[in-house]
Formats: structure tokens, sequence, C-alpha cells
């Protein structure tokens, strides 16, 4: 069965639009109001948490993952008996899945105090608030979230976003009702109200995995989950995983140990001033993602449908699309970044770092967005043996670099150094390995050489917008939020003329296939 490309890559990137525009705007209010009602401390143990129980999702293997993958030929051979089997085989291995990672952060509880460099909050139970974030983490395994495989197959991703939107956006509603009303409005005690914002997030994980599971049934109410699925094909998904757990140890090291080094050596207030200025990164990240999110699944379905060289194209084309948009956040984000926290945060001097913080995240932001769309493809052709030393590499290296920088470094670019050890995993390890794996396994050299023209073209042309929307916004002579929208204004006129100019081809390509439907 071969899906349509286009029609879903559309929905999808509606439903990532919709999604991104929440994730943009809700969590900064979250952000905020913590910042105003609670403390810059509280924003610390979310950021610690997160980082601790993405160690423990490591627990899960990357079944999901291998799973999708393997289901796009089946679902290409519109073969719905497989499907099922492959459905119920990921039902029981998410089961043993929630089992595991709940145990294991059970154990440990013991060694939480050390993870927590000075004190934590009045009234807070470090203990006690670990185990609601560990029951949130462990809920989806013990419920629904293995239907989310049948839609991901499907390219019908948008399903998931819109009902992961819905459910954001009454979470944060409830949240923020309960900041406002009980340390606003009833004055009640930060840590208290800080518990009822964790167990909040459990209710909404439990309705989320709800809806998940009813409209996985009712667009495929033929897809449950029982057969066998046959040993070689349990075989075939057991040694990708085995390749997908090294990219995830690798993606954990890279991301999630940042947060703990940064809790370790420096303490809670720094976690949240990187909170911050990560929050951003991942925030305008989400931008791009409306375009290389929506396009996964289809990836998979053309793999097995067409020849190599249309897949090429392809990837060349949808890569340009989405660099398009790296290129301008980049840039608006070079002119924006300082004076945006500086507003947010009130010029709060532990949360607002200097001028070499955000330069470093910026890059940080272009090398990781950089090589989604490629990564994507990666994904949807199942190459994952053949790096699967490379995540583990990177992120040693990464972690090494991260301790000895954090050791070493005078106080005032600690944090940077953090920053800056990702960035070399990333530039001088993962990218280079990861598109040879592509450009051998799958495409070929004189493709490799084509697709290396073009990022550094897109490289050259990123440092050169970025440098001239950040003059453009530095003439700007106000302050507080008016300067920010004047800066904001000439950015983008800069960015706006200067990518629609580089890119104005594929742009024009898009308006016309829209008009064309």
């Amino acid at each position: 069965m071969k899906l349509d490309f286009r029609k879903n890559v559309r929905r999808n990137m509606l439903a990532n639009a919709a999604s991104s525009g929440i994730r943009l705007v809700f969590p900064f209010l979250n952000r905020t109001l913590f910042l105003w009602l609670l403390s810059p401390a509280f924003l610390g143990l979310n950021g610690l948490f997160s980082s601790v129980l993405g160690v423990l999702a490591l627990a899960e293997l990357g079944f999901g993952t291998a799973v999708v993958c393997s289901m796009y030929k089946p679902v290409a051979d519109d073969d719905r008996d497989l499907l099922r089997a492959y459905l119920r085989f990921y039902r029981t291995v998410y089961r043993c899945v929630g089992v595991v990672i709940f145990a294991l952060g059970l154990a440990l509880l013991p060694f939480l105090d050390r993870l927590v460099h000075g004190a934590v909050p009045p009234g807070i139970d470090l203990h006690v608030l670990y185990v609601i974030h560990l029951v949130n983490t462990a809920a989806s395994y013990f419920l629904f979230a293995y239907r989310g495989v049948v839609l991901g197959a499907h390219h019908r991703n948008d399903v998931i976003t819109n009902i992961r939107t819905a459910v954001s956006v009454a979470q944060y509603v409830v949240v923020f009702l309960i900041l406002l009303v009980m340390r606003h409005f009833l004055s009640q005690p930060p840590a208290t109200v800080y518990y009822c914002y964790v167990l909040a997030t459990v209710v909404f994980t439990v309705v989320q995995n709800v809806l998940l599971v009813t409209a996985s049934r009712r667009l495929f109410p033929d897809i449950e989950p029982r057969g066998t699925l046959p040993a070689d094909l349990r075989r075939h998904v057991l040694s990708d995983v085995k390749s997908i757990f090294m990219h995830k140890v690798g993606g954990v090291v890279t991301h999630s140990t940042d947060n703990l080094v940064i809790s370790a050596f420096l303490g809670l207030v720094a976690v949240a001033a990187y909170g911050n200025y990560y929050y951003v990164v991942t925030s305008v990240g989400s931008l791009v993602a409306i375009v290389y999110a929506s396009m996964m699944g289809g990836f998979g379905n053309k793999i097995y449908t067409e020849s190599k060289a249309e897949n090429f194209k392809l990837l060349m084309r949808m890569n340009r699309l989405c660099m398009s948009v790296v290129i301008f956040c980049s840039a608006m984000m070079t002119a924006l970044y300082q004076p945006f926290i500086s507003v947010w945060v009130k010029d709060d001097p532990d949360l607002v770092r200097h001028a070499l913080t955000p330069v470093l995240m910026v890059v940080y932001f272009y090398v990781m967005q950089s090589r989604q769309v490629l990564m994507s493809f990666k994904a949807a052709a199942s190459l994952w043996s053949q790096d699967r030393w490379k995540p583990i590499v990177a992120g040693a290296v990464n972690l090494g670099t991260n301790i000895l920088f954090v050791i070493f470094l005078p106080d005032a670019y600690k944090l940077d150094g953090v920053i800056f050890s990702t960035i070399l995993g990333f530039a001088f390890i993962q990218i280079p390995w990861e598109s040879h794996v592509m450009f051998t396994a799958f495409f070929s050299g004189a493709e490799s050489r084509l697709w290396w023209r073009s990022q550094l073209r897109f490289a050259l042309l990123a440092v050169a917008l970025s440098a001239a929307a950040w003059g453009a916004a530095h003439l700007v002579p106000l302050a507080g939020i008016a300067g920010l929208a004047a800066k904001g204004v000439v950015a983008s006129a800069v960015s706006v003329g200067a990518v629609f100019a580089f890119f104005r081809s594929d742009l024009v390509a898009i308006v016309k296939s829209r008009r064309g439907k």
C-alpha cells in the first residue's frame, strides 16, 4: 500500500504547527510563573528529575523505534496479520519495560541526595517528589502507549500530535490555575503548590494514553494485538534494538547528563539558568520539527515503493526546506537571545549569563537541527547497526569534557563549557559518522559530495545572516519589552529577505504545489 506522502506530510505539518505554537507559548508561561511565584530552585528540580528519568527511559531500549521501522514494509505490503503480530509483541515488551523502569527507579532512591549540590527548597521531600515523577514516567508503559506504533507506521503522526496538543493545553490551564490560585490568591507554601503541580501531570499522562488508544482503534479497528510474530522477525527487531539501545545510551549521556553535571557541581539555580537558555533552543527547535517530524513515516514508505535516486531527490528537497527554517531561526536567535532572556527573568544576575552563552546555544541549535532530515531518513531506512558505536563514543567524550570543563574553567565559564562540550561531540563525531553511514549503506559517494556542498553553503549563509541580523538589531537603542519588539522587527526584516532570496525556488515550488491541490 503506497501512502499519500504529500497529503500525510501536509496534515502532519499542520498538526505539528499547532503543537509547536502550544509548545512555544504555554511552557514559556509555565516557566515564567515558576520564576515569579515560586523560585528558580523549583525549575532546577524539574530539570534534574527530567534528566534522571531520561536515563531510566533507557530501559525501553529502543523497541518503539525498532517496531515502527519494522512495520513500514508490512504497511507497504498491506499485511494486516503481520501488523497485528507486531502490535502484540510490542505490547508485551512495553509492559515488561514499565516494570523494569519502576524497579530501577526505586533502586535509585538512596542516591538522590548526592545529585543535588546545596539545599533543596524548604518543605520538599526529594524522595517523595521523585517517586511521583517516577510513577508518571512508568504509567505510559503500563497503559496504552504501545498503540502509537500503529499510527506512526501509517504516517498518521498528526493524530498522536493532536492528542498530545489537546492534552497539553488542558494540562497547562490546570497547572496555571494551581500556581495562580494556590500560590497567589491562597498564599499556600511553594512546596505544597509544587506537589499539586506534579500530581496533575500524572493525571494528564493517563488521560493522554486513554485518548491515544481510542483514536488508534477508531482509525485502524482491524489492527489489534494478536497472533505470534515469527521467530526470524523477532530476531530482526531484537538486532535493531541492540543498536538503537546504543544510540539511546549515547543520546542520554549527551543530553541528560548535562543537567546532572550542572546540578552536582554548580547547584539547582545553575540548572535553572541553563534550563532557561535550553528552553529557547527546544522551543525554537519545535518550529523546525514541523518540517522533519512530518516526514519520517513517509520516508519509510518511499524507501519500499520508489528508487534510491528518487529518494535522494526527496532527501535534498526536504533538507533545503528544513534548512531554510533553521537558518532563519538561527539568525533571529542570535539577534534576540540575550535581550529576551534579560526581559524574561527581569535581569536576575543568577539567570542572565554573559554574551558567550547565547552564542554557544545558537551554534548548538544549528548543529543539532542541520542533521535532522538526514537522521529521519536514516531511521526510516533502519540503518542502526552501522554506527551503533557512534553515540557511545560521542556520549563518553561529551561526559568527559563536561566534567573537565566544569572543574578547570573559570567559574563564569563553567556552564559554557558544558554547552561547548556537547557541540564538539555533534560537530566532530556524530554528524560525520552518521553521514558516512548514510552515504555508504544507502546512497552513493557522488551523492555524499552533493550533500556536503549544500551543507557547507547553508552553514556559510547561517553565519553571514546571523551576523547581519545581530548587527541590525544592535542598532536599536531601546531596552525592555519595547526594545525586544523593535529588535525583532528589524532582525526579521533582514532574515526574511535573505532567506527568501536564497531559497526562493523551493518556497515558490511549495506554494505552487499547494495551489495545485
